[in-house]
Protein backbone atom coordinates (compact mmCIF):
# COMPACT_ATOMS: atom_id res chain seq x y z
CA UNK A 1 0.00 0.00 0.00
CA UNK A 2 1.30 3.46 -0.89
CA UNK A 3 2.28 5.65 2.13
CA UNK A 4 -0.19 8.36 1.12
CA UNK A 5 -3.05 5.84 0.95
CA UNK A 6 -2.13 4.37 4.34
CA UNK A 7 -1.98 7.83 5.86
CA UNK A 8 -5.38 8.73 4.42
CA UNK A 9 -6.95 5.54 5.76
CA UNK A 10 -5.44 6.17 9.21
CA UNK A 11 -6.78 9.73 9.19
CA UNK A 12 -10.27 8.53 8.24
CA UNK A 13 -10.12 5.81 10.91
CA UNK A 14 -9.10 8.27 13.63
CA UNK A 15 -11.76 10.72 12.48
CA UNK A 16 -14.45 8.07 12.86
CA UNK A 17 -13.16 7.17 16.32
CA UNK A 18 -13.19 10.84 17.32
CA UNK A 19 -16.87 11.14 16.31
CA UNK A 20 -17.76 8.25 18.62
CA UNK A 21 -15.65 9.74 21.41
CA UNK A 22 -17.22 13.18 20.87
CA UNK A 23 -20.74 11.74 21.14
CA UNK A 24 -19.84 9.95 24.38
CA UNK A 25 -18.17 13.08 25.79
CA UNK A 26 -21.18 15.22 24.85
CA UNK A 27 -23.63 12.81 26.49
CA UNK A 28 -21.50 12.52 29.62
CA UNK A 29 -21.03 16.30 29.82
CA UNK A 30 -24.76 16.92 29.47
CA UNK A 31 -25.48 14.58 32.38
CA UNK A 32 -22.71 16.15 34.44
CA UNK A 33 -23.69 19.76 33.74
CA UNK A 34 -27.36 19.06 34.44
CA UNK A 35 -26.41 17.71 37.84
CA UNK A 36 -23.92 20.49 38.48
CA UNK A 37 -26.37 23.28 37.65
CA UNK A 38 -29.10 21.66 39.75
CA UNK A 39 -26.70 21.26 42.68
CA UNK A 40 -25.55 24.87 42.40
CA UNK A 41 -29.09 26.25 42.23
CA UNK A 42 -30.18 24.15 45.20
CA UNK A 43 -27.19 25.24 47.31
CA UNK A 44 -27.71 28.92 46.51
CA UNK A 45 -31.32 28.72 47.71
CA UNK A 46 -30.36 26.61 50.74
CA UNK A 47 -27.14 28.17 52.08
CA UNK A 48 -27.31 26.02 55.23
CA UNK A 49 -26.02 23.11 53.14
CA UNK A 50 -22.51 24.50 53.68
CA UNK A 51 -22.67 23.13 57.24
CA UNK A 52 -22.56 19.61 55.78
CA UNK A 53 -19.50 20.19 53.57
CA UNK A 54 -17.22 18.23 55.97
CA UNK A 55 -19.67 15.31 55.88
CA UNK A 56 -19.66 15.43 52.07
CA UNK A 57 -15.87 15.45 52.27
CA UNK A 58 -15.96 12.25 54.31
CA UNK A 59 -18.18 10.66 51.68
CA UNK A 60 -15.87 11.67 48.82
CA UNK A 61 -12.83 10.56 50.80
CA UNK A 62 -14.38 7.20 51.59
CA UNK A 63 -15.47 6.70 47.96
CA UNK A 64 -11.93 7.16 46.65
CA UNK A 65 -10.32 5.29 49.53
CA UNK A 66 -12.64 2.30 49.14
CA UNK A 67 -13.08 2.17 45.36
CA UNK A 68 -10.35 4.48 44.08
CA UNK A 69 -7.70 1.99 43.01
CA UNK A 70 -6.53 3.14 39.60
CA UNK A 71 -8.40 6.48 39.64
CA UNK A 72 -6.63 8.42 42.41
CA UNK A 73 -4.51 11.12 40.79
CA UNK A 74 -7.01 10.95 37.94
CA UNK A 75 -5.92 13.83 35.71
CA UNK A 76 -2.29 12.85 36.12
CA UNK A 77 -3.08 9.29 35.04
CA UNK A 78 -5.08 10.51 32.04
CA UNK A 79 -2.23 12.75 30.90
CA UNK A 80 0.31 9.98 31.37
CA UNK A 81 -1.74 7.67 29.16
CA UNK A 82 -2.39 10.43 26.66
CA UNK A 83 1.34 11.07 26.36
CA UNK A 84 2.03 7.46 25.49
CA UNK A 85 2.43 5.62 28.79
CA UNK A 86 1.67 1.90 28.41
CA UNK A 87 1.15 1.37 32.13
CA UNK A 88 -2.12 0.39 33.81
CA UNK A 89 -5.23 1.31 31.77
CA UNK A 90 -7.75 3.78 33.14
CA UNK A 91 -10.71 1.92 34.69
CA UNK A 92 -14.25 2.70 33.53
CA UNK A 93 -15.14 3.81 37.07
CA UNK A 94 -13.14 7.04 36.70
CA UNK A 95 -15.87 8.92 34.80
CA UNK A 96 -18.80 8.23 37.15
CA UNK A 97 -16.64 8.68 40.26
CA UNK A 98 -15.41 12.14 39.26
CA UNK A 99 -18.89 13.25 38.15
CA UNK A 100 -20.56 12.22 41.42
CA UNK A 101 -17.80 13.61 43.64
CA UNK A 102 -17.67 16.94 41.78
CA UNK A 103 -21.44 17.41 42.06
CA UNK A 104 -21.22 16.66 45.80
CA UNK A 105 -18.42 19.22 46.17
CA UNK A 106 -20.57 21.91 44.55
CA UNK A 107 -23.80 20.91 46.28
CA UNK A 108 -22.28 21.55 49.70
CA UNK A 109 -20.23 24.64 48.84
CA UNK A 110 -16.70 23.64 47.89
CA UNK A 111 -14.84 26.18 45.74
CA UNK A 112 -14.04 24.19 42.62
CA UNK A 113 -14.54 24.13 38.88
CA UNK A 114 -15.49 21.61 36.22
CA UNK A 115 -12.46 21.30 33.93
CA UNK A 116 -10.86 18.55 36.03
CA UNK A 117 -14.09 16.62 35.65
CA UNK A 118 -14.16 17.30 31.89
CA UNK A 119 -10.60 16.02 31.47
CA UNK A 120 -11.12 12.89 33.57
CA UNK A 121 -14.58 12.15 32.23
CA UNK A 122 -13.61 12.68 28.58
CA UNK A 123 -10.35 10.81 28.94
CA UNK A 124 -11.92 8.01 30.96
CA UNK A 125 -14.74 7.53 28.45
CA UNK A 126 -12.24 7.59 25.58
CA UNK A 127 -10.07 4.97 27.28
CA UNK A 128 -13.10 2.74 27.88
CA UNK A 129 -14.26 3.07 24.27
CA UNK A 130 -10.73 2.42 23.00
CA UNK A 131 -10.63 -0.78 25.04
CA UNK A 132 -14.04 -1.96 23.82
CA UNK A 133 -13.16 -1.15 20.21
CA UNK A 134 -9.70 -2.77 20.49
CA UNK A 135 -7.84 0.36 19.46
CA UNK A 136 -4.12 -0.44 19.20
CA UNK A 137 -1.69 1.27 21.63
CA UNK A 138 -0.23 3.30 18.76
CA UNK A 139 -3.55 5.15 18.43
CA UNK A 140 -4.43 5.52 22.12
CA UNK A 141 -2.75 8.92 22.45
CA UNK A 142 -4.94 10.38 19.71
CA UNK A 143 -8.13 8.80 21.08
CA UNK A 144 -7.47 10.06 24.62
CA UNK A 145 -6.58 13.52 23.32
CA UNK A 146 -9.86 13.65 21.43
CA UNK A 147 -11.67 12.55 24.60
CA UNK A 148 -10.20 15.45 26.53
CA UNK A 149 -11.05 17.84 23.69
CA UNK A 150 -14.60 16.50 23.54
CA UNK A 151 -15.11 16.85 27.28
CA UNK A 152 -13.61 20.33 27.50
CA UNK A 153 -15.49 21.55 24.44
CA UNK A 154 -18.80 20.22 25.70
CA UNK A 155 -18.41 21.53 29.26
CA UNK A 156 -17.32 25.05 28.29
CA UNK A 157 -18.95 25.40 24.88
CA UNK A 158 -15.66 26.45 23.27
CA UNK A 159 -14.68 23.72 20.78
CA UNK A 160 -11.81 25.57 19.08
CA UNK A 161 -10.09 26.31 22.38
CA UNK A 162 -10.81 22.76 23.56
CA UNK A 163 -9.01 21.19 20.61
CA UNK A 164 -5.94 23.39 21.10
CA UNK A 165 -6.08 22.75 24.86
CA UNK A 166 -5.85 18.99 24.28
CA UNK A 167 -2.94 19.43 21.86
CA UNK A 168 -1.06 21.71 24.28
CA UNK A 169 -1.41 19.11 27.03
CA UNK A 170 0.61 16.65 24.97
CA UNK A 171 4.30 16.97 25.86
CA UNK A 172 6.35 19.21 23.62
CA UNK A 173 7.81 17.35 20.71
CA UNK A 174 5.41 14.41 21.05
CA UNK A 175 5.13 12.73 17.69
CA UNK A 176 1.37 12.27 17.99
CA UNK A 177 0.43 15.90 18.49
CA UNK A 178 0.11 16.72 14.79
CA UNK A 179 -1.87 13.56 14.01
CA UNK A 180 -4.25 14.47 16.85
CA UNK A 181 -5.23 17.90 15.51
CA UNK A 182 -8.10 16.80 13.27
CA UNK A 183 -9.53 14.18 15.69
CA UNK A 184 -9.44 16.71 18.53
CA UNK A 185 -11.27 19.28 16.41
CA UNK A 186 -13.91 16.75 15.42
CA UNK A 187 -14.43 15.44 18.95
CA UNK A 188 -14.61 18.95 20.42
CA UNK A 189 -17.23 20.13 17.92
CA UNK A 190 -19.26 16.91 18.15
CA UNK A 191 -19.15 16.97 21.95
CA UNK A 192 -20.25 20.60 22.01
CA UNK A 193 -23.11 20.06 19.56
CA UNK A 194 -24.38 16.94 21.34
CA UNK A 195 -24.33 18.74 24.67
CA UNK A 196 -26.22 21.73 23.28
CA UNK A 197 -28.71 19.47 21.49
CA UNK A 198 -29.58 17.96 24.85
CA UNK A 199 -30.60 21.38 26.16
CA UNK A 200 -27.44 22.47 27.97
CA UNK A 201 -26.75 26.20 27.86
CA UNK A 202 -23.45 27.83 28.76
CA UNK A 203 -22.65 30.93 30.73
CA UNK A 204 -22.54 33.99 28.46
CA UNK A 205 -19.94 36.71 28.78
CA UNK A 206 -20.16 40.24 27.37
CA UNK A 207 -18.55 41.08 24.04
CA UNK A 208 -15.74 43.44 25.04
CA UNK A 209 -15.11 46.34 22.64
CA UNK A 210 -11.61 47.68 22.00
CA UNK A 211 -11.47 51.45 21.58
CA UNK A 212 -7.71 51.78 21.03
CA UNK A 213 -6.00 48.55 19.94
CA UNK A 214 -2.42 49.79 20.39
CA UNK A 215 -3.17 50.98 23.92
CA UNK A 216 -4.99 47.74 24.76
CA UNK A 217 -2.01 45.69 23.60
CA UNK A 218 0.43 47.75 25.66
CA UNK A 219 -1.71 47.48 28.78
CA UNK A 220 -2.19 43.75 28.15
CA UNK A 221 1.58 43.30 28.39
CA UNK A 222 1.73 45.25 31.66
CA UNK A 223 -1.27 43.52 33.21
CA UNK A 224 0.06 40.16 32.03
CA UNK A 225 2.87 40.49 34.56
CA UNK A 226 0.34 40.66 37.39
CA UNK A 227 -1.68 37.83 35.92
CA UNK A 228 1.40 35.63 35.62
CA UNK A 229 2.48 36.39 39.18
CA UNK A 230 -0.97 35.39 40.41
CA UNK A 231 -0.83 32.17 38.39
CA UNK A 232 2.47 31.39 40.06
CA UNK A 233 0.99 32.14 43.49
CA UNK A 234 -1.95 29.82 42.78
CA UNK A 235 0.30 26.93 41.77
CA UNK A 236 2.58 27.37 44.78
CA UNK A 237 -0.34 27.69 47.21
CA UNK A 238 -2.05 24.69 45.66
CA UNK A 239 1.07 22.59 46.07
CA UNK A 240 1.64 23.82 49.63
CA UNK A 241 -1.89 23.01 50.80
CA UNK A 242 -1.72 19.56 49.20
CA UNK A 243 1.64 18.85 50.86
CA UNK A 244 0.38 20.12 54.21
CA UNK A 245 -2.72 17.93 54.07
CA UNK A 246 -0.72 14.87 53.06
CA UNK A 247 1.83 15.37 55.83
CA UNK A 248 -0.42 16.43 58.70
CA UNK A 249 -3.51 14.27 58.09
CA UNK A 250 -2.42 10.66 57.82
CA UNK A 251 -5.88 9.21 57.12
CA UNK A 252 -6.62 10.04 53.50
CA UNK A 253 -10.40 10.06 53.73
CA UNK A 254 -10.27 12.53 56.64
CA UNK A 255 -8.50 15.23 54.62
CA UNK A 256 -11.63 16.56 52.89
CA UNK A 257 -13.41 16.59 56.27
CA UNK A 258 -10.88 19.04 57.70
CA UNK A 259 -10.84 20.96 54.43
CA UNK A 260 -14.60 21.39 54.73
CA UNK A 261 -14.20 22.77 58.24
CA UNK A 262 -11.63 25.28 56.96
CA UNK A 263 -13.97 26.42 54.17
CA UNK A 264 -16.80 26.91 56.68
CA UNK A 265 -14.50 28.91 58.95
CA UNK A 266 -13.35 31.11 56.09
CA UNK A 267 -16.93 31.70 54.96
CA UNK A 268 -17.93 32.79 58.46
CA UNK A 269 -14.86 35.00 58.70
CA UNK A 270 -15.52 36.89 55.46
CA UNK A 271 -19.31 36.86 55.89
CA UNK A 272 -20.07 35.91 52.29
CA UNK A 273 -20.91 32.84 50.18
CA UNK A 274 -19.61 34.54 47.02
CA UNK A 275 -16.42 32.45 46.93
CA UNK A 276 -18.15 29.06 47.02
CA UNK A 277 -18.77 26.85 44.00
CA UNK A 278 -18.07 28.26 40.54
CA UNK A 279 -18.57 31.91 41.68
CA UNK A 280 -20.13 32.82 38.32
CA UNK A 281 -21.98 35.87 39.77
CA UNK A 282 -18.64 37.18 41.03
CA UNK A 283 -17.17 36.76 37.55
CA UNK A 284 -20.08 38.73 36.06
CA UNK A 285 -19.59 41.57 38.55
CA UNK A 286 -15.91 41.78 37.63
CA UNK A 287 -16.90 43.40 34.33
CA UNK A 288 -18.52 46.34 36.15
CA UNK A 289 -16.41 49.24 37.50
CA UNK A 290 -17.65 48.86 41.08
CA UNK A 291 -18.63 45.22 40.94
CA UNK A 292 -15.97 43.61 43.15
CA UNK A 293 -13.76 44.41 46.10
CA UNK A 294 -9.99 44.71 45.80
CA UNK A 295 -9.24 41.50 47.70
CA UNK A 296 -11.81 39.27 46.01
CA UNK A 297 -9.26 37.55 43.77
CA UNK A 298 -7.08 36.60 46.76
CA UNK A 299 -10.04 35.22 48.70
CA UNK A 300 -11.23 33.13 45.75
CA UNK A 301 -7.69 31.79 45.39
CA UNK A 302 -7.58 30.85 49.08
CA UNK A 303 -10.99 29.15 49.06
CA UNK A 304 -10.05 27.16 45.95
CA UNK A 305 -6.66 25.86 47.04
CA UNK A 306 -8.09 24.76 50.40
CA UNK A 307 -11.00 22.98 48.72
CA UNK A 308 -8.94 21.17 46.10
CA UNK A 309 -5.78 20.75 48.13
CA UNK A 310 -7.59 18.83 50.86
CA UNK A 311 -9.21 16.37 48.50
CA UNK A 312 -12.50 17.70 47.15
CA UNK A 313 -13.06 17.09 43.45
CA UNK A 314 -13.66 19.42 40.56
CA UNK A 315 -11.22 21.52 38.63
CA UNK A 316 -9.19 24.69 38.72
CA UNK A 317 -10.20 26.43 35.50
CA UNK A 318 -13.45 28.21 36.43
CA UNK A 319 -11.97 29.35 39.78
CA UNK A 320 -8.96 30.61 37.81
CA UNK A 321 -11.40 32.48 35.55
CA UNK A 322 -12.86 34.13 38.65
CA UNK A 323 -9.45 34.91 40.15
CA UNK A 324 -8.27 36.44 36.87
CA UNK A 325 -11.43 38.45 36.17
CA UNK A 326 -11.58 39.95 39.68
CA UNK A 327 -7.84 40.67 39.61
CA UNK A 328 -8.32 42.36 36.24
CA UNK A 329 -11.03 44.54 37.74
CA UNK A 330 -8.67 45.55 40.55
CA UNK A 331 -5.82 46.34 38.14
CA UNK A 332 -8.17 48.39 35.96
CA UNK A 333 -9.09 50.47 39.00
CA UNK A 334 -5.42 50.99 39.85
CA UNK A 335 -4.38 51.93 36.30
CA UNK A 336 -7.54 53.79 35.34
CA UNK A 337 -8.34 51.47 32.44
CA UNK A 338 -11.59 49.88 31.19
CA UNK A 339 -12.77 47.31 33.70
CA UNK A 340 -14.42 45.03 31.16
CA UNK A 341 -11.22 44.86 29.09
CA UNK A 342 -8.99 44.01 32.06
CA UNK A 343 -11.53 41.52 33.43
CA UNK A 344 -11.60 39.69 30.08
CA UNK A 345 -7.80 39.66 29.84
CA UNK A 346 -7.43 38.40 33.39
CA UNK A 347 -10.07 35.71 33.01
CA UNK A 348 -8.01 33.86 30.39
CA UNK A 349 -4.47 35.02 31.22
CA UNK A 350 -4.37 33.65 34.78
CA UNK A 351 -5.61 30.34 33.38
CA UNK A 352 -2.89 30.50 30.69
CA UNK A 353 -0.15 30.93 33.28
CA UNK A 354 -1.41 28.24 35.63
CA UNK A 355 -2.27 25.63 32.99
CA UNK A 356 0.67 26.36 30.65
CA UNK A 357 -1.73 26.52 27.71
CA UNK A 358 -1.33 30.09 26.38
CA UNK A 359 -2.67 29.51 22.87
CA UNK A 360 -5.73 27.60 24.01
CA UNK A 361 -6.39 30.30 26.61
CA UNK A 362 -6.15 33.11 24.06
CA UNK A 363 -8.45 31.24 21.68
CA UNK A 364 -10.84 30.66 24.57
CA UNK A 365 -10.94 34.41 25.09
CA UNK A 366 -11.71 34.97 21.42
CA UNK A 367 -14.60 32.50 21.57
CA UNK A 368 -15.96 34.12 24.74
CA UNK A 369 -15.38 37.84 24.10
CA UNK A 370 -15.06 38.35 20.36
CA UNK A 371 -12.34 38.31 17.74
CA UNK A 372 -11.58 42.05 18.06
CA UNK A 373 -9.90 41.30 21.39
CA UNK A 374 -7.54 38.70 19.90
CA UNK A 375 -4.24 40.70 19.86
CA UNK A 376 -4.35 41.85 23.52
CA UNK A 377 -5.57 38.39 24.58
CA UNK A 378 -2.59 36.72 22.94
CA UNK A 379 -0.17 39.20 24.52
CA UNK A 380 -1.65 38.87 28.00
CA UNK A 381 -1.62 35.07 27.83
CA UNK A 382 1.93 34.82 26.53
CA UNK A 383 3.27 37.28 29.12
CA UNK A 384 1.41 35.48 31.91
CA UNK A 385 2.74 32.13 30.68
CA UNK A 386 6.31 33.46 30.71
CA UNK A 387 6.10 35.24 34.08
CA UNK A 388 4.45 32.31 35.87
CA UNK A 389 7.51 30.11 35.43
CA UNK A 390 7.77 26.43 34.60
CA UNK A 391 5.40 24.92 37.17
CA UNK A 392 1.71 24.49 36.47
CA UNK A 393 -1.43 22.70 37.59
CA UNK A 394 -0.72 19.82 35.21
CA UNK A 395 2.32 17.50 35.32
CA UNK A 396 4.94 18.26 32.69
CA UNK A 397 6.23 14.73 32.21
CA UNK A 398 4.90 11.21 32.16
CA UNK A 399 4.79 9.68 35.61
CA UNK A 400 4.90 5.97 36.16
CA UNK A 401 2.29 4.42 38.47
CA UNK A 402 4.91 4.40 41.21
CA UNK A 403 5.25 8.16 40.86
CA UNK A 404 1.52 8.76 41.21
CA UNK A 405 0.83 9.03 44.93
CA UNK A 406 -1.69 6.47 46.11
CA UNK A 407 -2.17 8.23 49.44
CA UNK A 408 -3.25 11.61 48.12
CA UNK A 409 -6.80 12.75 47.57
CA UNK A 410 -5.82 15.34 44.95
CA UNK A 411 -6.73 14.98 41.28
CA UNK A 412 -3.61 16.76 40.07
CA UNK A 413 -0.20 16.63 41.67
CA UNK A 414 1.61 19.86 40.86
CA UNK A 415 5.17 19.33 39.73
Amino acid sequence: MFPATASLRLTAHLAMLSIVVGIAAGLGSAIFLSGLYAATDFRETHPWLLAFLPVAGLGIGWLYDRYGQGIVGGTQRILARMRGSQDEPIPWTMAPAIVVSTILTHLFGGSAGREGTAVQMGGGLAETLATWMRVPPSERTVVLSSGIAGGFGAVFGTPLAASVFAIELISRGHEKKYVAILPCLIAAFVGDRVCRALGITHHLYPVVPVQNLASAMAWAAIAGIGFGATSFAFVIANSAITAWANQRIATTWMRPFYGGLLVIGLTLAVGSHAYLGLSLPLIDRAFDPNGVAIGDFALKLLFTVITLGTGFKGGEVTPLFCIGATLGNTLATIFGQPHDLFAALGLVAVFAGAAKTPWASALLGVELFGVSLAPPLVIACLVSHFVSGGRGIYPTHDPSPAAIPSDTMRDDVVR
